[in-house]
């Protein structure tokens, strides 16, 4: 059903795109039936072992279905590669993109991108607040405690379609609420619409080449980079702030997460603010600092929104910018990256560590929010960390292997690993310029980033196999 509406679109716009999307639907309609048809009786409780397959699954059939606009269109045309590479990067919310030419696309497809974003924020969402929980998938149990409803180990149970609902309402009432600032603001009702999209989606795609910045409006940088905020918080904090009983704000800033990851967010703008108006690059001080927050927001948070080339910003801040996005927002929000409360974790245990160094015999917990976590936890953060870097080195030296030079390697993994788009290099605008072979490496580095690595990294150990 989703193919339908940019059809709908390329009707009222009159921009002869909408074949691509009824020829997309009809396939879709077909292969989806053929699959259903023979399995419609079968009725089985969903185990954790179905739970990682259907969760890994989910972004790769509908990443792949999600490609066949593209390969219909004549307009942008795309190869088969670059049409996955098109879907996968809307879809995990990474907003890296290979087409050149934005402004002068049928509306159709422009329209057709942002949605994607749009619905795999909504995926994000529901994974990593409902379903990874329950997986106990790198230290996401964490987010148990804050799940609205209570779901058990065993099985996927009716509360996840219950809390799914729930945080459904939220989404889409933030993406409202965005879309008409941004009109307020001045952009036109397609543009609000689709940058409403890949604003609360944390994803960054947008409809002109120049991406925010075509607008030169300080009001639109301050609505983007207020949005990019509240999507970048754990969306059971929304759920727990705005719940039947009432509105309750103090909710966030009882939150160890939130208060860090906007003490994050301050030190980043700082940073950039003293050093731009240090080298006198712009002519007053409240354009430096509107350049300095939206860029520093725009990519910790792993959205990719640019109003300038951060690439050509001097010093070490395009480097410090790209290592930002490793730290992303929030658990159980649409932003990528290793996750604010994963690294506070890191940090405490190795403030506990130098602790047992000066007391051996001493018993030291690790507390959030005046809670011990059990050892359990922090152990699967240190694994998490460790399949992250792990994967991040292999990404890299692959393409490096494949004869990328070493700056566009490393920030092509961290922008794709880390679902920030944008990198450094040949990729600093675009990934059009880069070969197949390494568009598919980084189509994976995406997916192994969007399924907090260790869901996918499940799928090949042979234990997950064995009956």
């Amino acid at each position: 059903m989703s193919l339908l509406p940019p059809a709908l679109v390329a009707v009222i716009y009159k921009d002869g795109g909408g074949m691509a999307f009824i020829q997309a639907f009809v396939l879709c309609l077909i292969l989806g039936f053929t699959l259903w048809y023979p399995n419609r009786r079968h009725r089985k409780d969903l185990r954790t072992r179905e739970g990682f397959l259907l969760v890994v699954l989910f972004w790769v059939v509908l990443g792949s279905i999600g490609a066949v606009p593209f390969i219909f269109s004549g307009q942008p045309s795309l190869s088969l590669t670059d049409s996955f590479f098109e879907s996968f990067s809307a879809l995990t919310t990474t907003g890296a993109t290979v087409i050149v030419g934005l402004d002068t696309l049928p509306k159709a497809i422009l329209f057709y991108r942002h949605l994607l974003q749009w619905l795999g924020g909504m995926g994000i969402i529901v994974l990593a607040v409902a379903i990874l929980p329950v997986l106990g998938v790198g230290g996401m149990q964490l987010y148990r405690a804050e799940t609205p409803g209570p779901v058990k180990d065993s099985k996927m149970t009716p509360r996840i379609a219950e809390t799914a609902k729930a945080l459904w309402y939220i989404y889409l009432a933030l993406t409202v609420a965005c879309a008409v600032a941004y009109w307020a603001a001045g952009m036109d009702v397609f543009d609000a619409i689709c940058h409403s999209f890949s604003t609360i989606a944390i994803g960054g795609f947008s409809t002109h080449d120049a991406s925010i910045g075509y607008f030169d409006s300080p009001a639109i940088n301050m609505i983007c980079v207020v949005f990019l905020l509240i999507a970048a918080l754990n969306f059971s904090l929304h759920f727990a702030a705005f719940s039947r009983r009432g509105i309750n704000l103090k909710v966030y800033f009882k939150d160890a997460e939130f208060k860090v990851l906007i003490a994050i967010q301050l030190g980043l703008t700082a940073i950039c603010f003293a050093t731009l108006y240090h080298s006198g690059i712009y002519d007053s001080p409240e354009e430096t600092f509107d350049y300095a927050l939206f860029q520093a927001v725009s990519v910790s948070t792993t959205a990719g929104f640019g109003t300038e080339s951060f690439h050509a910003w001097p010093l070490f801040l395009p480097i410090l910018l790209i290592f930002s996005s490793f730290i992303g927002g929030s658990g159980g929000s649409t932003a990528g990256g290793i996750k604010v409360m994963r690294v506070i974790l890191l940090l405490l245990q190795g403030s506990r560590e130098l602790k047992r160094l000066v007391h051996p015999r001493g018993m030291f917990s690790i507390r959030i929010s005046g809670k011990a976590l059990p050892d359990r936890v922090i152990d699967a953060v240190w694994g998490f960390f460790s399949a992250y870097a792990l994967v991040f080195v292999l990404c890299m030296l692959i393409l490096m292997a494949m004869g990328m030079d070493a700056i566009t390697a490393f920030s092509a993994t961290a922008a794709c690993l880390n679902n920030l788009g944008p990198g450094l290099g040949e990729v600093a605008s675009n990934y059009a310029s880069i070969g197949d072979g390494e568009k598919w490496v980084l189509l994976f580095a995406m997916l192994f980033g969007r399924l907090e690595v260790f869901t996918l990294l499940v799928l090949f150990t042979p234990t997950f196999w064995k009956n």
